[in-house]
């Protein structure tokens, strides 16, 4: 996964509303990767192996919700430092695979504090 380049920075006045929206994005997808990571992991195995499905229904149904919480927050984090729709569906389909929603909060982080470095430089 390379970093999307940002030909166009972003307003001085914008980068403090673009940090809370990282923060914002960063937390989520960290909540997200470990809900998802607890139900492949944990939740799936006492399930089909042990017919155990307790952890299933309490991971799952969270990391669902929450999920969508996550993709607002890329769209939001994504719409104010304008990261392309192709850079966005990889942030999006990161979120169903477990371990990468790690993988893409490093790149989307690291992306967003190159933009706003360049922007504050400017």
């Amino acid at each position: 996964m390379t970093t999307a380049t940002n030909a166009a920075t972003v307003a001085p006045s914008d980068i403090p509303a673009i940090r809370s929206a990282l923060l914002r994005y960063r937390i989520m997808a960290y909540v997200v990767g470990v809900l998802l990571v607890v139900l492949v992991c944990v939740g799936l195995p006492l399930k089909y192996i042990w017919g155990d499905g307790r952890v299933v229904v309490w991971t799952g149904m969270p990391h669902g919700w929450l999920y969508m919480v996550l993709l607002i927050t890329a769209y939001d984090l994504g719409r104010r430092v304008k990261w392309s729709i192709k850079w966005f569906l990889v942030i999006m389909a990161a979120g169903t695979v477990p371990f990468l929603s790690f993988v893409a909060e490093h790149f989307a982080t690291k992306n967003v504090r190159a933009t706003i470095a360049a922007s504050e430089t400017e």
